[in-house]
């Protein structure tokens, strides 16, 4: 809102000396401390068509700004720099549009996007890798969809290759080793505790139907039985987590209904597939910088290359005008053939945007925790958010960088203080509800009629904060970075805890002066609690 006020009002000037044009790009910034409300640059970018040292182009904007009433000061620093305050006048007007419309950061729009992430080969329990990319995922959908977009979230699973046989066949040996019969694990089988968990109740279930027999109908029941565990399993953390999505894909659909085929059909008559060594290549290095890759391996399977391909070829089907893939590092050498893909099958530039986000390691007592299967070692998503909370899970997750390995701090996470970033935040919520409560018990109410009052920095500080929050969620649009989001409420609770600290909110002998500092605490609780809610995380009244 300031911001746009500036725009708007340096805009005026440039249609004034009749230069206005969108292309003009000047900018305005929050500026240090002790510097005004907002600063811009815009006497320096309207100098090179004006012909005009900046600072004599900035006293003219200052004489313009200056006659305008929603400014009190209006001055130029530096070599022609623009600085500004707003008055109390215009600073209360733009915190009432706050109260009066505590939706005021959602957007409308129906551009039509698709994520993909937590996508998985289902072969055992999530691990904290995948959690970063569940709850990764699940804010940014959040947040596109606060911002104008119709968000489509979609989970991809990898059941159609050797892996999910292997599982079959590993929970088969299992089942036969409960039953007393010696068999071994296949090599690179699964050796995890989980399928001897899951042997032991489909014994229960079927008894020794398959006891030492292993032929066609035994594979395809175990593997069924074994994915659908799995899938249960994974769907059961994902709920817990507060992760859901409107479609869960699978890969072997792409193979049984024709899909797999048809793009093959398309590959080749564009002469884009070529055999060697009794394989199908695609010709990768057409388009990119990168080696040719097998699609159909020499014994007729398909690579996890051709079905990816074949689902981004569904994805482009279903009418998403972009698609989102979230992956983990080690898929990035994945991301230039795939590009080649989309352009092999004249799908346009933009539509497939691949994010990446780095590993996790845990930290407990001041150590790396070591990954293992063995109980203790939080191995696995469930165990993590069993130590420390659904809501320290996330807001953890979502508070780096994506770009950043992670080290998440089980201690800190456990912690009940002020160190513990996401206490913070929901500290900050629930002492607003608890001045609610005195304000009521006192029969202070809160007031709009009075928030002139609201004249001292940290008054000023916290308005201006507070309208930035929409542009802080576009930023998260523009780079995917969540922990711009929560590094955004930790300053709104740091200035919130700071103004209760130096004011009395509820006072019955200065009901006006009260009344307004209600308000302000209103818009503070709105925006806490948007932001918590766009981060999947609760927001407590009392703790």
């Amino acid at each position: 809102m300031f911001k746009e006020k500036l725009e708007n009002s340096i805009k005026k000037v440039l249609e004034e000396f009749d230069i206005y044009d969108d292309k003009i790009d000047f900018k305005v910034e929050i500026p240090p401390e002790g510097f005004g409300d907002l600063s811009t640059n815009a006497a320096f970018i309207l100098s090179r068509i004006l012909k005009k040292s900046p600072r004599e182009i900035a006293n003219i904007i200052c004489d313009r700004l200056g006659n305008e009433a929603d400014y009190s000061r209006v001055e130029v620093a530096g070599p022609g720099f623009i600085n500004v305050d707003f008055s109390i006048t215009y600073l209360s007007s733009v915190l009432a549009e706050l109260i009066d419309a505590p939706d005021f950061w959602k957007r409308k729009g129906d551009t039509r996007i698709q994520f993909e992430f937590a996508s998985a080969n289902p072969t055992g329990p999530f691990t904290v890798g995948h959690g970063r990319q569940a709850v990764f995922g699940d804010v940014l959908c959040r947040v596109f969809s606060c911002r104008g977009y119709g968000v489509h979230r979609e989970m991809y699973i990898n059941d159609a290759g050797r892996q999910i046989g292997l599982l079959g066949r590993s929970l088969w040996v299992r089942y036969n080793q409960y039953l007393g019969v010696e068999e071994e694990l296949p090599e690179d089988g699964y050796q995890g505790e989980y399928l001897i968990d899951i042997a032991r109740g489909l014994a229960g279930e079927i008894g020794e139907r398959f006891k030492a027999v292993w032929n066609s109908e035994a594979e395809a029941f175990f593997k069924k039985y074994a994915l659908d565990k799995m899938l249960e399993d994974i769907m059961g953390t994902l709920k817990r987590l507060r992760v859901e999505f409107d479609n869960v894909f699978f890969e072997s659909s792409l193979i049984d209904d024709g899909t797999v085929d048809s793009v093959i059909g398309m590959l080749e008559r564009k002469e884009l597939i070529y055999e060697s060594e009794g394989a199908r290549w695609l010709k990768v290095s057409n388009f990119v910088e990168d080696d040719d890759k097998v699609l159909v391996r020499s014994n007729g399977s398909y690579t996890y290359f051709m079905t990816d391909i074949a689902y981004h070829y569904n994805k482009h089907d279903r009418g998403f005008k972009k698609v989102f893939d979230i992956w983990g590092a080690d898929h990035m050498g994945h991301i230039p053939r795939m590009n080649a893909a989309m352009k092999a099958l004249g799908i346009e530039d933009g539509f497939l945007n691949v994010i990446v986000h780095q590993y996790v390691n845990l930290k407990r007592e001041g150590e790396v925790v070591k990954m293992s299967t063995r109980r203790g070692e939080f191995t696995t998503l469930d165990e993590l958010v069993e130590a420390v909370g659904v809501d320290s899970t996330r807001y953890f997750f979502a508070m780096f960088d994506p770009d950043t390995h992670m080290l998440f701090d089980i201690d800190l996470a456990r912690q009940r203080s002020n160190d513990n970033p996401v206490f913070y935040v929901q500290y900050a919520n629930a002492r607003i509800s608890n001045v609610f409560r005195t304000a009521k018990e006192k029969n202070v109410k809160r007031s709009r009629d009075s928030l002139e009052l609201l004249d001292s920095q940290e008054d000023r500080r916290i308005i201006k904060l507070l309208t930035i929050f929409p542009e802080i969620l576009d930023s998260v649009v523009a780079d995917y970075r969540t922990n711009r989001l929560t590094s955004y409420l930790e300053d709104l609770s740091r200035a919130f805890h700071g103004y209760y600290n130096k004011n009395i909110i509820v006072d019955p002998e200065n009901p006006a002066l009260s009344g307004a500092r209600l308000a302000l605490c209103e818009a503070i609780q709105n925006i806490l609690r948007s932001g918590l809610e766009l981060l999947g995380v609760e927001a407590p009244d009392s703790m």
